[in-house]
């Protein structure tokens, strides 16, 4: 047993001894003194009075092992000693081994180490050089240095970084799982089932893609000395230094997260997402090619935040709208707009395409010229072709649909839309 055979090197060596006081004994010494307003702390104050291999005789110690009574074997702390400490983000640290109390390193009852002990043996044996962790490891960074050097591993032991932790949206505290219930957002990276069989959706469920939650997380505590914030990974690896890490917490700010998604959408190959959307409209029964699905994504892509958005903003382009939104014709299907939009469409007809860069500036002089209200003539449009009357450029999407399929959308509205 690899651990019990490192535990057992620090007995050996003085570092370390078993001790044989059981849970309720330390239990009743611990309510002794609450009673008495103080703390209990199994350190070099209290080892000689209690049972372990240094107040007990050697013989009686090896009696009790033999027989196979419970034991731990604890760390012993040096006493009142300044151990010296450097971390990355803190700085250099000092602490009097005197705060300190003898942690448990191994158990007999189910033959497994502690963290302490189980950390400090593999991070050496792999050739660990860097320990990045939460502040609340903070705290037990002297018995980690104390164990290095039990261990005679100073002169290889890793370097030391305590993160700052994420906070809460609001109030006091770390962030949690309840937070992410309370407001509404994951906090797992990935889905994560309870033991309980309770599911919590995780980022990636969520939609975030890989490169903007790095990219996310990298900030929430670290600034790069600039205003910039999105970071190929590239350059963020060349930018991000540890010794720029903050030591106060970073506050959560699932909003802020979602704008970080959003920026790499924008930024996303049009191809990348073209599949995705290609997939999705797959599964509605819809055919369209990469190239097709990859122009769709271009002319929305500006107004997604996550990939689940691609499908809603892009159905129009691969079916006629099946319903109008009723807000939209209140607003925009007056007997004057249904007049001009007739006329428009019969502009439209003698036209070999209709495309962005020749049609809409025509159209748009032709609206000067007579003095044509220009904006509730799209509006009136988009909602024939669209549905609705808001959306991307409506001569982008009428160019991506082709002239035929316009000129039919408009002729369904109509004759199925009353005016108002």
């Amino acid at each position: 047993e690899i651990y019990l055979k490192y535990a057992l090197q620090l007995i050996n060596n003085g570092c370390a001894y078993y001790a044989f006081d059981s849970a309720e004994d330390l239990d009743t010494l611990r309510k002794e003194a609450e009673e008495k307003g103080q703390s209990f702390a199994y350190n070099a104050a209290v080892r000689a009075s209690l049972q372990n291999s240094i107040s007990l005789p050697a013989d009686e110690v090896a009696a009790r092992i033999e027989r196979g009574d419970n034991w731990v074997i604890r760390f012993k702390m040096p006493d009142n000693e300044d151990v010296q400490m450097d971390d990355i983000i803190r700085g250099h640290i000092i602490i009097n081994t005197s705060t300190l109390d003898d942690k448990v390193l191994y158990k007999s009852a189910d033959s497994l180490p502690t963290y302490h002990l189980a950390n400090i043996v593999d991070d050496h044996l792999m050739e660990i050089s860097h320990v990045i962790r939460g502040e609340e490891w903070l705290p037990y960074l002297p018995l980690h240095y104390l164990l290095y050097r039990a261990f005679g591993w100073s002169d290889s032991q890793p370097l030391f970084a305590h993160l700052p932790l994420l906070l809460k949206p609001q109030g006091q505290g770390k962030l949690s799982k309840r937070d992410g219930d309370k407001f509404g957002f994951p906090v797992f990276p990935l889905e994560w089932k309870a033991p309980d069989g309770e599911v919590s959706m995780g980022y990636r469920e969520e939609g975030y893609l890989p490169q903007a939650f790095i990219n996310m997380l990298a900030l929430l505590g670290w600034n790069p000395g600039t205003e910039q914030e999105i970071f190929s990974m590239e350059d963020l690896i060349s930018a991000f230094s540890l010794e720029k890490v903050s030591k106060s917490g970073a506050r959560f700010s699932y909003d802020k997260a979602k704008w970080f998604n959003q920026q790499y959408m924008r930024l996303s190959d049009n191809a990348f997402l073209g599949k995705m959307l290609q997939k999705m409209l797959a599964d509605k029964g819809l055919d369209a090619s990469l190239e097709r699905a990859s122009q769709a994504v271009s002319l929305i892509k500006e107004r997604a935040t996550f990939p689940n958005d691609l499908l809603p903003l892009t159905l129009y382009m691969f079916e006629a709208p099946q319903t109008y939104d009723e807000k939209s014709i209140t607003k925009f299907w007056k007997a004057d707009d249904v007049e001009r939009l007739k006329v428009l469409r019969d502009t439209f007809s003698v036209l070999d395409a209709i495309t962005v860069a020749d049609t809409e500036p025509s159209i748009h002089q032709w609206t000067i010229d007579n003095e044509l209200p220009m904006g509730r003539m799209m509006n009136c449009l988009r909602i024939a072709v669209l549905g609705i009357s808001q959306g991307p450029s409506i001569f982008a999407i009428c160019e991506f649909i082709g002239k035929d399929e316009t000129l039919a959308r408009i002729d369904k509205a109509l004759a199925t839309i009353q005016i108002q």
